[in-house]
């Protein structure tokens, strides 16, 4: 009897221990929190989107109630025709990445949720971003965007090979005639061998030179006080600097590359080879330049007119959106995500890595930065620029539907021009075709009577 009640029981705690390992199996953890899915598209190749990746992933271990999953979606043109045509549905991001000039694009969209918003709740102190960077994703005095991805353009010279040439490094500040001095002496002294300096045929040049100049292309202070209703591309500090670029193009001492990726390769194939003096380029482009030579690459801030004072240039890049069409707790993840980007560390660590500029004040005194200060002195150049530029009507972006059309029409003037063509035809000819551009979209869009 003692044997059958000691078996029983045996078998009844096997019994309970296979229906609680049973239990521990099939059943759900009470205390594991779902998380909330955040869906970002970006744009980014390259050390870029590998450290994009690794911010994400951080973030993901840093706290429990979001999961941010990046996607690549192509580039910057073909994810603003994918954020307008998914709006509204399952497949459309939480949070994506959009470039410089889709700003006004998609903010007069409504298709996104202004971080103004979180800002506000959050009583998130704005001032440690740069306010060049600020005031180019703002609308009214609110933040529609938050800038990220964000280069200034600066002139490169190859430091070695004018040092061997016995000539004279451009001022750190130059002006158009401390430009061409240096470019007609590299191109004398090498017999002809090698080009002085290019200027890549490139809308966003085009419209730094002005912004450099104080003088706003669109009416309405470049879009921030209105919508434009017109452009001015034949201005005298448009034409003063067109046919500078024209005289030194026909004199030897600059090279014409021409326009598109094509252009950029060969401008800096040239320029790593020894056959360019200077060019000028996105900030961003120092990474590669400092690793693609043996040569010390140098780097000034961007030329401005003869007799007038810089007045600085503005941002380039991306910012990051809020979709609106998502749920609160999604927009909310979202926002999170995009201060833990914005933190001074990672902004460190992303300029460091990538070339973009540091965009958080704070980030000057990580170590990260100076380490990569410290080993290529060149790289804090742009960083001081940017730092040293106030923003105004001029240098802040041009706050336009239509940019897209105007730097078409602005490159087609300047390849005209660097073949010789009279300047102002070709200047006012892009006007005019630009005006009517812009009276047939604003009738379209409803900014016209």
């Amino acid at each position: 009897m003692k044997q059958r009640a000691v078996k029983f029981f045996r078998r009844l705690l096997l019994a309970c221990s296979c229906l609680l390992l049973f239990a521990t199996a099939f059943a759900k953890p009470v205390h594991a929190a779902e998380r909330t899915k955040i869906v970002f598209w970006h744009e980014m190749t390259g050390p870029a989107k590998d450290q994009l990746v690794k911010f994400c992933n951080e973030f993901n271990k840093s706290q429990n109630k979001y999961t941010v999953v990046p996607e690549f979606e192509g580039d910057y043109n073909q994810v603003v025709q994918k954020i307008l045509n998914t709006h509204g549905t399952d497949t459309s991001p939480a949070l994506f990445q959009s470039m410089d000039i889709s700003t006004a694009q998609m903010h007069y969209s409504n298709y996104t949720t202004p971080v103004q918003k979180f800002i506000d709740e959050d009583h998130y102190d704005m001032s440690k971003i740069s306010p060049m960077a600020r005031v180019f994703y703002s609308k009214d005095g609110k933040q529609i965007s938050m800038p990220f991805n964000s280069s200034q353009p600066v002139l490169y010279y190859n430091a070695t090979l004018l040092k061997k040439l016995g000539v004279a490094a451009p001022p750190k500040d130059p002006s158009y005639s401390d430009l061409t001095k240096t470019a007609e002496a590299i191109y004398q002294k090498s017999h002809h061998k090698v080009h002085g300096m290019s200027v890549e045929i490139y809308g966003w040049f085009f419209e730094q030179f002005l912004a450099n100049a104080n003088v706003c292309i669109a009416n309405n202070n470049d879009g921030h006080s209105g919508v434009p209703t017109k452009v001015s591309f034949d201005n005298p500090a448009a034409v003063k600097t067109m046919q500078w670029l024209q005289k030194n193009i026909k004199s030897g001492a600059f090279m014409n590359y021409g326009a598109g990726t094509n252009a950029q390769t060969n401008e800096q194939a040239a320029f790593l080879s020894g056959k360019l003096g200077m060019f000028l380029q996105s900030s961003g482009s120092i990474t590669q330049l400092t690793t693609g030579t043996k040569d010390k690459i140098g780097v000034c801030y961007y030329p401005h007119m003869d007799g007038k004072k810089a007045n600085g240039v503005a941002i380039g890049g991306a910012s990051l959106w809020i979709s609106n069409d998502k749920s609160a707790d999604v927009q909310r993840g979202s926002w999170e995500f995009i201060k833990y980007l914005m933190t001074a560390k990672s902004q460190a660590r992303w300029q460091a890595a990538t070339g973009y500029l540091a965009l958080n004040r704070d980030s000057q005194k990580e170590p990260v930065l100076k380490k990569l200060y410290k080993k290529n002195p060149a790289t804090k150049v742009a960083s001081e620029q940017l730092r040293r530029t106030k923003p105004n009507k001029a240098n802040s972006g041009i706050f336009m539907q239509n940019l897209v059309q105007a730097r078409l029409l602005e490159q087609t003037a300047m390849e005209q021009i660097y073949g010789g063509a009279n300047v102002q035809s070709a200047l006012k000819k892009a006007q005019d075709s630009m005006n009517s551009y812009i009276q047939q979209s604003n009738q379209a869009n409803g900014f016209s009577k």
